[in-house]
């Protein structure tokens, strides 16, 4: 049978067959369905256009490209059976999709589909690409007038002592030219270092700082506190270099805490709108945004809309790191060819003038976009020289070979590679740690026994247990997050560690798995169950905040999981002295290069992998995730069939 002899009863069925094997998405059958009650002249060839769109934004997908062959597309995972009866089909070519009521041209329009170019799109994911793409474009060609002979008195202050290209200069340099700036580099290159030299020299060179408003976001509540933590203590070493040069107290005063995006932009539980948009602006002169690989599709269009014209936007982030759980990859996007430069003449000399050195000649392109003339890679990496980081370049290199070589190699105690088929040697790593990297949860444990005596204790306990996490790859199995989770609590109850007397119990760690403004946490942050002084025996869960913590009763905690493991997409924005990533048995579609990679760099002292299988790790280097997006191309970063960088 053929690809158009298909009829849409048939594909229907094998729709509702894939749905009950937990192959494809319930929605994606619903709207194949919806599209068959708008468009009665429908083919089984269309249907599975929409059906493939709507299956592949749930792996993050903004559209489906219709130039793209199956193999590489969010495709349906159907049985052979299913295969062999459906043969040949194949989603609609653009003509076809082009005839039917369901789709309409780029603009607004009643039709639910948008076909642009060979890129098929639900309506509201075209709308928000497009609303991202004109507001960068509008804030790049921005030019700001600001002379590069006032920056490099204070850029030579600022990055003293440099006989390099120093791209954290270059940085700043670039960053004060126009409104919007994105500094990519991995774990230690310096981007929130960066970012607070670039807040001195901006007070250092407006006309007049004691106006700017400066505010620091990141997307979870874990990421922001480290942001402000960090950019704090940036600051703070700056003006013991500086003196008196700068207004400390006035910077002080002007940059606000550092806040999730949803708290930034006003998120209100009944509605996907915000507080802050086009027509109620934030009230913000530079916005620096930390993390921003996990800012999706939606929440980076609804950020632009809510910044006011003449304002600056920084994001930082690490292009290679996981992408958003929801639709698009924006900073990957954003940062395509940024490993290039691609800066044309006037901007590598607008860079010689304020830094006193030019980009490398390798990274001068005089066609290179508008976007990469304000995107700047840092390339060194101060805090991994040794095989933590060698591993992470190997891992985002896809070069398994020499992975493995290092994971096996007796090079130190930073790196190793457990295998075997029993999840327990998980739970025994939670409770003694390894050889050079000992104690995982054991510190914790005893002050748990010890029972914190005073908000110290307790600040010293939240602490220990951060030191160590268990990383997982999938939610489900026994070496999923619900096996590990519940492996660590039955060995830490069989070693008398704690005592399960309900699902709340002293010492229990937990996620908040959604915002909850009203006890101030946010979707993503952990704390332990403890009886903390002055609560009166009552358990209540605390969450490290600044250098003290915030105490909420565990009946006011309803959106909670345990979290002595957690998945690795839940970890971006976490360090730890000691990350155990665990791959699952079976070979699984979200074992991708960038989840190994966001796993190692986790890790700052020593770093696990376990696997039941010595070939998971080679698999998952041999698939680099790739979303379908049009955003880099209409910017100008790809060509305009995206194919290529």
């Amino acid at each position: 049978m053929n690809g158009d002899q298909v009829t849409v009863p048939q594909l229907l069925h094998e729709m509702q067959a894939a749905v009950a094997a937990g192959r494809l998405r319930p929605l994606a059958l619903a709207w194949a369905r919806f599209a068959v009650e708008l468009d009665p002249m429908a083919d089984a060839a269309l249907l599975l256009a929409v059906a493939l769109l709507v299956h592949g934004e749930a792996s993050g997908h903004s559209c489906l490209d219709l130039d793209v062959d199956d193999a590489d597309a969010a495709a349906i995972e159907w049985s052979a059976e299913a295969r062999a009866r459906l043969g040949a089909l194949r989603w609609a070519d653009p003509q076809r999709l082009a005839a039917s009521p369901l789709v309409g041209r780029p603009a607004d329009g009643p039709e639910p589909l948008v076909l642009a170019g060979s890129r098929l799109y639900l309506r509201r994911h075209w709308r928000h690409e497009h609303d991202i793409a004109a507001a960068v474009r509008s804030r790049v060609e921005r030019q700001d007038s600001v002379e590069a002979t006032a920056l490099r008195p204070w850029l030579d202050r600022l990055f003293p002592d440099c006989d390099v290209f120093d791209w954290q200069k270059a940085a700043c340099a670039v960053a004060l030219r126009s409104g919007l700036t994105v500094i990519t580099g991995g774990p230690g290159t310096g981007k929130t270092y960066t970012a607070a030299r670039l807040l001195a020299l901006l007070y250092a060179t407006d006309l007049e700082p004691t106006r700017l408003r400066v505010a620091l976001a990141a997307p979870t509540g874990k990421a922001a506190a480290r942001l402000g933590l960090a950019l704090g203590a940036a600051l703070d070493e700056l003006r013991s270099g500086l003196g008196d040069a700068l207004p400390w107290r006035e910077i002080a005063t002007r940059v606000g805490v550092a806040r999730t995006l949803h708290a930034l932009l006003g998120a209100r539980p009944d509605t996907r709108r915000y507080a802050r948009d086009e027509r109620h602006p934030l009230e913000v002169d530079l916005l620096i945004v930390d993390e921003a690989s996990m800012i999706h599709l939606e929440m980076m269009a609804a950020l632009l809309r809510a910044l006011p014209p003449r304002s600056r936007l920084v994001l930082l982030g690490d292009k290679d790191q996981l992408a958003s759980v929801e639709a698009g990859s924006v900073l990957g996007d954003l940062c395509s060819g940024a490993e290039r430069g691609r800066y044309r003449g006037a901007t590598a000399a607008w860079i010689e003038q304020s830094t006193g050195r030019a980009p490398p000649v390798g990274e001068v392109d005089e066609a290179g976009p508008a976007l990469a003339q304000q995107t700047v890679m840092l390339r060194h990496s101060r805090r991994f020289g040794g095989p933590i980081g060698t591993l992470a370049l190997a891992v985002r290199a896809g070069d398994a070979h020499a992975a493995e070589a290092l994971l096996e190699a007796d090079t130190g105690p930073e790196v190793r590679w457990l295998q075997g088929h029993d999840p327990g040697i998980v739970a025994r790593l939670a409770l003694r740690g390894r050889d050079g990297a000992p104690g995982g949860y054991a510190e914790y444990l005893r002050r748990l026994r010890a029972r914190p005596e005073s908000d110290a204790d307790v600040v010293a306990l939240l602490r220990e247990f951060d030191r160590f996490r268990l990383l997982c790859a999938v939610r489900d199995g026994p070496w999923g997050v619900a096996g590990v989770n519940d492996a660590v609590e039955r060995a830490l109850a069989d070693a008398h560690h704690l005592h399960r007397t309900g699902p709340w119990y002293e010492g229990r760690p937990v996620m908040v798995t959604r915002n909850d403004p009203s006890n101030g946490i946010s979707n993503g942050d952990v704390g332990v169950a403890l009886r903390p002084p002055g609560a009166e025996g009552m358990l209540r869960v605390c969450f490290a905040e600044g250098e003290g913590y915030r105490a909420v009763g565990v009946n006011r905690l309803a959106q909670v999981e345990t979290a002595y493991a957690m998945t690795v997409h839940k970890s971006q924005g976490s360090e730890f002295e000691h990350t155990v990533l665990v791959l699952p048995g079976d070979a699984s579609p979200v074992l991708t290069r960038e989840l190994v990679y966001t796993g190692v760099t986790r890790s700052r002292s020593a770093f696990t992998l376990v696997t039941p299988r010595r070939a998971a790790l080679a698999e998952a280097l041999a698939r680099p995730t790739r979303r379908s997006s049009g955003l880099a191309a209409e910017l100008g970063c790809v060509p305009a069939d995206g194919k290529a960088n």
